[in-house]
């Protein structure tokens, strides 16, 4: 692999795959330390730790619509990422692979897409706001006056705010987890023996 291709593979791809194996992965460990320590209870109530953490990353969601006012909107965004992996891989643990609760499990995938989702818009945005940079600097080099840039730009900057808007995916998806994971939890009560 050569150029281009090499640096975009290396860039974007890998780390965005390497997010899916690390998460998967340290579920895999995490389920199988519990296993070997012979305590496999834990992971049925890591669920609500994991769903707690979830829950405090969406600060970032907050802060982006203004309810809430922060000093690092950048520093909250990796916040919010970290939260949500660690909540997930939490969650992970807890699913365990016990096939006999639909809604749960349907509550699982939801999360797994709302995560293959929030990574791709990350790693999209990278990818087009290094392109519409480089390419600025590229004409700015040659000499391009302002107006004549912004109309040479004009297409990736089209391109770029369709880009941003990956969040019109991002949302539906975190709403069908929200609701699934709510039913789950909701049917996890109903079904509870309070005596």
């Amino acid at each position: 692999m050569t150029g281009w291709r090499a640096h975009l593979v290396g860039r974007e791809v890998l780390p965005f795959y390497l997010a899916l194996l690390m998460l998967g992965g340290g579920a895999l460990l995490l389920d199988a330390l519990l296993h070997l320590l012979d305590v496999v209870w834990i992971g049925r109530w890591l669920g609500i730790p994991g769903t707690l953490l979830i829950l405090g990353s969406f600060g970032y969601s907050l802060a982006r619509r203004k309810w809430i006012r922060v000093a690092s909107p950048a520093g909250l965004l990796r916040l919010h990422e970290r939260m949500a992996w660690a909540g997930s891989l939490l969650i992970l643990v807890h699913a365990g692979i016990h096939f006999n609760a639909i809604l749960a499990w349907l509550a699982v995938w939801a999360m797994l897409i709302n995560i293959a989702s929030g990574l791709t818009g990350k790693f999209l945005m990278q990818r087009a706001r290094l392109r519409l940079e480089e390419t600025r600097a590229r004409l700015r080099a040659q000499g391009l006056s302002e107006a004549a840039l912004e109309e040479s730009l004009h297409w990736d900057s089209l391109t770029f705010d369709i880009v941003r808007r990956w969040r019109v995916v991002h949302y539906p998806v975190t709403l069908a987890f929200a609701v699934l994971a709510l039913a789950h939890i909701l049917a996890v009560f109903w079904h509870w023996s309070w005596r």
